[in-house]
């Protein structure tokens, strides 16, 4: 007789444990066990509950390879879900075998569960766990597709219950789904065909809803979310202030009009990947030294500022051309501006001059910080209206939600959960595609909240993200290579650039350390089947099969794969911070971040007062629910799990355990490498703060 200890981890997350009945077969090398129901008296699995079992055998099995758990009705109990965290096994000798679940169990049905270390095919030689990855691999594709969201950007998982709108024209493209990241009154019936494991636990959509009640039902009793009038003054937007102010949110509130600030945000804002160094100005912004000499200094020209590498370029080439629409039945406006900046002797980056269209001529004066107060401030408000378009549909939803959606879904379809990177990759796609789903189902539709807030509506916003992503290279999203790309790599007081490069550093070791030890060689990586349909399905479903991308089909080399996955975890994790934590410190202050304008550019100078700035600014209706939406955003509701922490047990060699503890250790420097700078600065930039970024998307 052989007597094998058997542990049994059930969640600890609300409603996770059942009342069905559990049982077990456990298969080694050398055979396999009866199947045994696992039963206590009292109750088994309940919520967090980790219970201990024996099952005796007639003979030693061997080696483990495979445990098998059955759920099946107990007495007259209705079926209820099971989330189980993981299986352990003590065998005779006292070895533990480790079996990973951390999944949810719905029906009555049966889950195989592999032991835990790491292997790619190549490194299986049993027909048993050969069979096992490529059974395991069959039921998710047959479970999990692709379908298209619109025409142009990723497709996204198909949730065949669900249906979306019809388009409404074929000429235009239009929403064939809904878009994240602007949670408001959400109805969760939409998304309840979702697979439990992609799901928010059911702590984090509690939190969800609860954040956003009572702030929606105060702006709906006090009136605010129907009136369609203009703000009669601007101190009057403070009214809508959310009750927990930052020291951030106090400073754009009362520095938002001042040119430094405006200059600041390009570098430690919520879109600090825009900004490009200026060599030479460009034909279509003919900005003259006469026009700008007054603000260079004294005993330089703009040639000479060029020169210096001082001068630098805001372009909003990529909104030319696209139709505004109406809101409260009111025309709205449109336009594509380019900025010129300054780094100065004392250390700022300042605006000196703006255009407001991509087509010079008399109608499209080029504007100066020696114009009239109202003229130069309605300019820069055009432009924080053009970043608002860039920073949210492109910088935020395209770039990481729709993005990581992706790379999500191919990790679902194509790496079986004892694949290595699979176990690298999964804690950062958790909720991803449960925040995503949200969005394409209940937020963002016809009449829906960005369609009553957004002066290009739906489809405007749509075509914006399509331009982008035709024109996404791979290279880019190398972070070093991105800054010097655009020439600020050694831009003075760039704390996003700093902050990145430590987190993308200390990814990057923690990549290497792993892929280095389950990769021995290049041949390694170039023969893993697996891998190589990742990545092909990345390409095809996300870039489209676009090959001026320079995404590639297929990895050859480690260090190939080292900056793939460098690049797919930066992306679900540090990236998605910076773009979305300060969302609603930059952007409750509306003038900062106007969603809509309802005044077309200015054309002439010497016109714009403060009832016109007013009224072109959207109106208190549309505030609220831009406000509302971002209220949702910027914060994580509960539930967290911060860069580096992975409380599911999925490594289980001593060398990839050793790699996670050390990643911890650095970020934790970083961490406060960060806080004690921030001690020193008028402005803290905090959002690259390890511990406050997510793991994965999930807000």
């Amino acid at each position: 007789m052989a007597t094998y200890k058997v542990r049994v981890a059930t969640g600890t997350d609300f409603l996770s444990g059942t009342m069905d009945s559990i049982s077990l077969i456990i298969v080694g090398t050398q055979g396999e066990s009866h199947k045994q129901l696992l039963n206590h008296f009292g109750r088994d699995f309940a919520t967090g509950a980790v219970d201990d079992y024996t099952v005796q055998c007639q003979q030693d099995l061997g080696d483990l390879i495979i445990v098998r758990l059955f759920k099946e009705r107990y007495s007259f109990f209705p079926k209820n879900p099971w989330y189980c965290n993981y299986v352990q096994v003590c065998v005779p000798n006292g070895r533990i075998y480790h079996f990973p679940a951390y999944q949810w169990m719905d029906g009555y049905e049966t889950l195989s569960l592999r032991e835990a270390t790491g292997k790619t095919a190549a490194d299986d030689t049993l027909p048993i766990l050969l069979e096992h990855r490529k059974e395991e691999l069959r039921a998710k594709q047959d479970f999990y597709h692709w379908r298209v969201f619109v025409p142009g950007l990723p497709n996204y998982v198909h949730i065949p219950s669900y249906r979306p709108p019809a388009r409404r024209n074929p000429n235009r493209p239009e929403w064939n789904g809904y878009i994240p990241g602007f949670p408001i009154l959400i109805n969760f019936k939409a998304t309840k065909f979702l697979d439990l494991n992609l799901r928010y636990s059911f702590t984090k959509t509690a939190a969800f809803f609860f954040r956003l009640s009572p702030m929606a039902l105060g702006f709906k009793l006090r009136g605010l979310v129907d009136s369609k009038r203009s703000w009669k003054k601007l101190k009057d937007i403070k009214k809508i202030f959310p009750g927990n102010k930052s020291v951030v949110f106090e400073y754009v509130a009362e520095h938002w009009a001042e040119d430094s600030f405006f200059g600041y945000q390009y570098l430690n804002g919520i879109n600090p990947g825009l900004l490009c160094r200026c060599t030479r100005i460009p034909d279509k912004f003919p900005v003259t030294d006469d026009m700008v000499a007054p603000f260079l200094g004294e005993g330089t020209c703009l040639q000479a500022e060029l020169e210096k590498g001082n001068i630098y370029l805001a372009d909003y080439r990529i909104l030319e051309g696209i139709p505004a629409v109406e809101l409260n039945g009111q025309k709205q406006y449109h336009c594509a501006p380019l900025c010129l900046l300054h780094f100065g002797r004392e250390g700022n980056l300042l605006p000196i001059a703006i255009q407001l269209s991509q087509t010079p001529g008399p109608n499209c004066p080029i504007f100066l910080p020696s114009d009239s107060e109202w003229d130069w401030l309605l300019a820069k408000t055009w432009v924080r209206y053009a970043e608002f378009y860039c920073h949210e549909g492109i910088s935020h939803l395209l770039e990481t939600h729709l993005i990581a959606e992706a790379f999500c879904l191919a990790l679902l379809r194509q790496l079986p959960m004892c694949h290595p990177l699979y176990k690298l990759l999964i804690p950062h796609t958790r909720y991803t595609i449960q925040i995503n789903s949200i969005g394409r189902a209940v937020l963002l539709n016809e009449g829906g909240l960005s369609a009553r807030s957004m002066s290009l509506g739906l489809s405007g916003f749509a075509e914006a993200m399509v331009r982008a992503l035709s024109e996404i290279k791979y290279e880019n999203l190398y972070l070093p290579d991105d800054f010097v790309r655009r020439g600020v790599q050694d831009l003075p007081g760039y704390y996003y650039r700093e902050d990145s490069l430590a987190v993308w550093d200390a990814l990057e070791r923690y990549v290497t350390e792993i892929i280095t030890y389950y990769y021995p060689c290049d041949a390694a990586v170039e023969g893993d089947l697996e891998l190589q349909s990742w990545v092909q399905e990345i390409f095809k479903e996300c870039l489209l099969g676009r090959e001026s991308s320079g995404f590639p089909t297929c990895l050859r080399t480690v260090p190939e794969l080292i900056r793939y996955v460098t690049i797919v975890i930066y992306t679900c994790s540090a990236k998605h911070a910076a773009v979305n934590t300060g969302q609603l410190e930059f952007t409750a202050w509306m003038p900062n971040f106007p969603s809509s304008m309802r005044n077309p550019p200015i054309q002439a100078k010497g016109l714009t007062t403060l009832e016109t700035f007013l009224d072109t600014l959207p109106d208190i209706k549309t505030t609220c629910i831009i406000l509302l939406v971002l209220w949702t955003l910027s914060r994580e509701p509960d539930d967290k799990r911060p860069l580096g922490h992975f409380p599911d047990i999925h490594f289980v060699e001593e060398a990839p355990r050793r790699s996670i503890e050390t990643l911890r250790q650095r970020l934790a420097q970083i961490s406060h490498n960060i806080r004690q700078r921030n001690k020193c600065l008028p402005i803290p930039y905090y959002y690259l703060d390890p511990m406050l970024i997510e793991n994965s998307i999930s807000i």
